[in-house]
């Protein structure tokens, strides 16, 4: 048996040993040591030093506003990067080198298969019952409308269920859905479905009330999905006050008659790669502790924030822990994704050629929802990790950002938290975030400095930590 097999074995076999936290007996066994929970509490304290040289050296030394300024340069270089474009394809060369010359051990590109889709030029207009030009974005993958466009009444509905009532009245229209904005997983589905849900009820185009929490008349792109027998539409977002407009207009019984023009047009897939850089691990290098965000955006703003925040703080961790001379015991690996705004597609390639390798993984961490101040850490994992990382936690009191909540998750970690291994995100302001998320306002004026130094100092703190304990993250 291989040394990596007996590791997994023994892996396996940890949760016989698992008991209860309260009565401080044996939580983790390994290598025939035991360990209580007040064993582990005591040696996560002994970081207690170590994390605030962390928090010092980003909140209030030469490296505070780092990350923030690294962003800049890049957005302000080489602007929003698309799936599949060239802008994508600088960035990441951008970065590869300057991870290199940032002094990151075992920087490399691996490559994968990605989307390539082009919205080209579009518009709407309202011809009845006044002119008014409406903003629109298409949405990610959609078919493009003739050249002559398409001109047709508009079905207005405010749910998928008032559709599928009302499908009869769909047929040779475009429907406009004013679904109302209750939360971010909820309401995103009339942006993935739309499409399709219109088609199989004969409507000609779909327009769909941007999911926003707030709107200055902006258009929120994002993907959408089409599925297979039923026929493809276009598809585009529009701003929430136009679709509350064309709703009062309904009320009060006016015809809309809307003509959209989209050259939006979808091409064979191109190569593209995620970035890797690495602090090896000084003691059990073949353990990972992942830290991660996504290098791609949409094709407008800067994609600053969604997830250029994400990808620099997870930089700045590694920057962070390399600068205070830290080698921690398992290897700290940060990986900027691909195509993750078509579905993770970069991340999934990876978790494929990775996950032969899963059970030295510890955690799995991903920033995709804002680098504002955030309220804490979001975790998933076993009972015992979760109070582990509680204890973890309680070193970022210098910053009184302590808490930790459930449900850890990012696009491109989920397919390693849904296989067992722990993972963590960042809580932030989501009220914010979707004001800004896939929108023209999406740039580096929406970042703060100060607040990404915090979440920075967070991130590194706990990856360094987690990397550097004696012991993996027990798993359930």
């Amino acid at each position: 048996m291989t040394g990596k097999a007996m590791k997994f074995l023994l892996f396996t076999c940890v949760g016989v040993h698992l008991l209860s936290l309260i009565s401080g007996k044996t939580i983790y066994r390994n290598d025939m040591s035991q360990r209580t929970f007040q064993e582990i509490k005591e040696e996560i304290a002994h970081y207690g030093d170590v994390a605030k040289a962390i928090i010092n050296l980003a909140v209030y030394g030469k490296a505070q506003n780092r990350s923030y300024e690294r962003l800049a340069l890049l957005v302000d270089t080489v602007g929003p990067r698309l799936s599949g474009s060239k802008n994508l394809e600088k960035a990441i060369q951008i970065m590869y080198q300057s991870l290199k010359q940032d002094g990151l051990e075992n920087v490399h590109l691996e490559p994968v298969k990605i989307p390539h889709w082009e919205r080209g030029e579009e518009s709407a207009v309202m011809l009845e019952p006044r002119m008014h030009k409406i903003a629109i974005l298409g949405l990610g993958s959609s078919i493009g409308t003739p050249p002559e466009g398409i001109t047709a009444e508009v079905l207005l509905v405010t749910s998928f269920d008032e559709l599928q009532r009302r499908a009869a009245e769909a047929r040779g229209k475009i429907v406009v859905y004013n679904q109302p904005y209750t939360n971010y997983s909820q309401t995103v589905q009339y942006r993935i479905q739309g499409a399709v849900e219109a088609a199989k009820a004969g409507a000609l185009a779909s327009l769909i009330r941007s999911v926003a929490s707030f709107s200055i008349y902006s258009p929120h792109t994002g993907v959408q999905e089409y599925q297979d027998g039923v026929p493809k539409i276009p598809t585009a977002c529009i701003t929430v006050e136009d679709a509350e407009m064309m709703s009062r207009m309904v009320s009060r019984g006016s015809r809309i008659v809307i003509q959209l023009k989209m050259e939006a047009k979808n091409y064979p897939d191109v190569d593209s790669f995620n970035t890797v850089a690495e602090i090896i691990g000084g003691k059990y290098p073949e353990q990972v502790v992942l830290v991660s965000g996504h290098l791609d955006s949409w094709d407008v703003g800067q994609g600053a924030m969604d997830d250029g925040g994400g990808a620099f703080i997870s930089w700045e961790a590694l920057s962070l822990i390399k600068d205070l001379g830290l080698r921690p015991k398992r290897t700290l690996r940060l990986v900027l994704w691909t195509a993750e705004e078509q579905g993770g597609i970069g991340a999934f390639q990876y978790y494929q050629l990775h996950k032969a390798n899963i059970s030295n993984y510890s955690l799995v961490m991903e920033s995709d929802s804002g680098t504002f101040l955030p309220s804490g850490l979001q975790f998933t994992g076993s009972e015992k990790a979760r109070a582990i990382i509680k204890e973890v936690m309680n070193l970022l009191q210098p910053v009184n950002i302590t808490q930790v909540f459930g449900d850890g998750e990012g696009t491109d970690i989920s397919f390693w938290i849904q296989a067992g291994v722990p993972g963590a995100s960042l809580l932030d302001d989501l009220y914010k975030y979707f004001s800004f998320h896939h929108s023209r306002g999406d740039t580096i004026t929406v970042m703060d400095p100060k607040q990404m130094n915090v979440a920075a100092a967070i991130w590194a703190v706990v990856s360094y930590v987690v990397a550097d304990m004696e012991e993996m993250l027990p798993r359930s």
